[in-house]
């Protein structure tokens, strides 16, 4: 989304994003000349909170975004599992109320951040 002014909607967008990619994802086939191989499976994890951004290099310019918000949500696709949403209770908190279905995950035990309590997203 855009990160110079205010969303307040964003952590929705990302859900609905996220969604629409694992049901994407698992209607394409890995090999189309050998479909016995099935549909490509994703985790997808996110996190909301601040970040920095800026342009880094100058032959290759890339735009990053720095920051623990960014490693927590590396965590929670980390954490993820085969076709399922999951996100952290700050992402959580921000969806509630609105009509995407958030289950409760419970505590995990993340890498670098302890334990965490987190959330399904998309199932009741």
């Amino acid at each position: 989304t855009n990160l110079s002014k205010d969303q307040p909607d964003h952590v929705h967008r990302i859900a609905e994003f996220s969604v629409a990619a694992v049901g994407a994802a698992n209607e394409t086939l890995i090999d189309v000349d050998d479909s016995s191989l099935g549909y490509v499976n994703v985790r997808v994890g996110f996190h909301s909170g601040p970040v920095v951004a800026n342009v880094v290099g100058s032959r290759n310019p890339r735009y990053c975004l720095f920051g623990d918000t960014v490693n927590t949500a590396s965590r929670m696709e980390s954490n993820s599992e085969k076709n399922r949403i999951h996100c952290s209770e700050s992402s959580a908190l921000l969806l509630s109320g609105t009509d995407m279905p958030i289950l409760a995950r419970g505590k995990i035990s993340v890498r670098g951040k302890g334990d965490m309590k987190t959330f399904w997203v998309n199932e009741l």
